[in-house]
């Protein structure tokens, strides 16, 4: 029996587990033992505990209730431990998700001890290193043992940073083994797509029509802490959602809404408060997420997550970043980058609306990303 430690603390990360745990329940359950850590990142229940509740995770084995905080403290918190679990649990691996903290931390904890560590999402870059996540990501894939891309242009970079596609196994941090294996969230989208609607009410709560309104995200530190960067954004919302007459749907997460009251000009606080069209909403679960996502005729995101979302289901996407690790978005003419600038948005928006026969080919894979990185797993740890 091969033992994983599945460090998770990001909402993100708690979805893309649930593909994970639901492959080693339904196929590797003799050959594969889960061991949860819920760092605690995301402590928020709306953020965090819903999700455990609707997608059928385990409940985690143990929470390091880390918290908020500067990126020192919290990263410390959680490599300390992080650390003791390891240390008492004796796994044959440690898997991590994505670009977070709770990454950092994992992958920091598990090299200095020579744990193995499973990347999955490996070989993402958004060539901007002044971004907290791209220094996670780079950090956690040069010391990973099997590195799992979900895209091929992530594959490609791992080789440009000196990976080699040829290792033979046994497979170490020195001798890493580099695979492009398709996106664990898109085995989540096609599992989960068919009862979001069904099982949830947010359409109808929210008094929204099919392809009758946007979805709009705004969390990423950059947009919320910098004055002029949430004003820009709060004001072509705004605008965008009066002079096209559809509503906009902005689920707002919590770090944002606090932040509001303090980056906000106090007339567009009042014109955002006042526009009925602008429907500012609490977080939301992953199944109601992925109703707004199916519903919806287009995206804003600064979420690199509901970029791809926005994708599998066929609907262009704003991206509130000045770049985007799924370049292959941009490429297919699918998505269009434009920061936080007033004037990109509303062009990209007036693009999308008038626009048909856009393209949305198979990038990520056939839906059974969780199920290979398993058999992996199995047959190197």
């Amino acid at each position: 029996m091969i033992k994983i430690v599945t460090i998770i603390g990001a909402r993100p990360q708690i979805i893309k587990a649930a593909a994970l745990s639901r492959a080693i329940k339904n196929k590797f359950s003799s050959s594969l033992q889960e061991i949860i850590v819920h760092t605690g990142q995301h402590y928020d229940a709306n953020m965090s505990q819903v999700f455990f509740d609707e997608l059928g995770i385990p409940a985690p084995d143990y929470n390091l209730n880390a918290g908020s905080g500067s990126h020192g403290k919290q990263t410390a918190l959680m490599l300390t431990g992080i650390e003791e679990i390891l240390i008492k649990e004796k796994p044959n691996a440690i898997v991590l998700y994505g670009d977070t903290n709770s990454t950092l931390a994992g992958a920091i904890a598990a090299s200095k001890i020579h744990v193995p560590v499973v990347h999955i999402e490996a070989g993402l870059r958004s060539f901007n290193k002044a971004m907290p996540e791209e220094i996670n990501r780079i950090l956690c894939d040069h010391v990973s043992t099997l590195l799992f891309s979900p895209t091929k242009t992530g594959y490609e970079n791992l080789i440009k940073e000196g990976f080699n596609k040829h290792t033979k196994p046994p497979y170490h941090a020195n001798h890493p083994k580099i695979y492009h294996c398709g996106d664990v969230m898109y085995d989540n989208s096609l599992y989960f797509s068919n009862v979001a609607t069904t099982k949830t009410n947010i359409i109808k709560k929210l008094k929204l029509h099919e392809n009758n309104f946007i979805l709009a995200t705004i969390h990423r530190n950059n947009n919320t802490d910098e004055p002029p960067r949430l004003n820009a954004l709060f004001k072509s919302l705004n605008d965008i959602s009066k002079q096209s007459n559809l509503d906009i749907v902005l689920p707002l997460h919590p770090r944002t809404s606090k932040l509001l009251a303090l980056n906000l000009d106090l007339e567009l606080q009042e014109q955002v408060k006042t526009n009925l069209k602008l429907k500012i909403i609490e977080p939301v679960s992953f199944l109601e997420m992925v109703a707004l996502e199916k519903m919806c005729k287009l995206v804003m995101t600064d979420s690199g997550g509901v970029q791809k979302e926005a994708f599998y289901f066929d609907k262009p996407c704003i991206i509130l970043r000045p770049e985007t690790e799924w370049v292959e978005l941009v490429a297919c003419g699918a998505a269009m980058i434009c920061d936080a600038d007033e004037n990109r948005i509303k062009k990209a928006f007036a693009h999308f609306i008038s626009t048909t026969g856009i393209q949305f080919p198979k990038l990520y894979g056939d839906g059974a990303a969780a199920e290979f990185i398993c058999g992996q797993i199995v047959k190197y740890l």
